[in-house]
């Protein structure tokens, strides 16, 4: 049995700065100054079974807070491997997955330039769900695997 784990890191990016930090950015604009923060949660797929029929499922949660009503677009990197097949890693071992934003986990969750789409919304606070999805039958040592992404806010 594996124990997967997905780890994402956040920053968000004003278009016209583009500006990078990992908490909070304020950026100005010409009307009013606007703050917005993002918090990435993992997605935790538990134990993966090797032999199981049946893929490994989990849900995770990307939470956008701004200070006033905008519109943003969040957007999720590769990480170590694609937008196709995405790699958690143990070492040499590679335990491919992907991200969806949609329960079904047929859409998977890009940048919308590179591959996948992007996920855009307005309000000043929006939880998003993020949905995983490690194919069945794949044969990798017992370990603990993870993989680095980074989720990007454009507002």
């Amino acid at each position: 049995m594996r124990d997967g784990h997905l780890a994402m890191t956040g920053y968000r990016r004003h278009a016209l700065t583009a500006a990078l930090l990992f908490s909070l950015i304020a950026a100005s604009t010409p009307a009013q100054a606007l703050a917005c923060g993002v918090t990435p949660q993992s997605v935790p797929f538990g134990a993966y079974d090797t032999l199981a029929p049946g893929p490994a499922d989990g849900v995770g949660m990307i939470s956008v807070a701004c200070d006033a009503e905008t519109a943003f677009t969040v957007s999720v990197g590769t990480g170590a491997g694609s937008y196709d097949a995405r790699e958690m890693h143990n070492g040499a071992e590679v335990l491919s997955y992907n991200l969806y934003t949609d329960a079904s986990r047929v859409v998977v969750w890009g940048d919308g330039i590179s591959g996948g789409s992007t996920v855009s919304a307005s309000g000043t606070s929006l939880d998003l769900p993020i949905y995983g999805r490690i194919p069945a039958r794949q044969s990798v040592e017992a370990g603990s695997y993870s993989d680095l992404l980074v989720v990007t806010v454009t507002f």
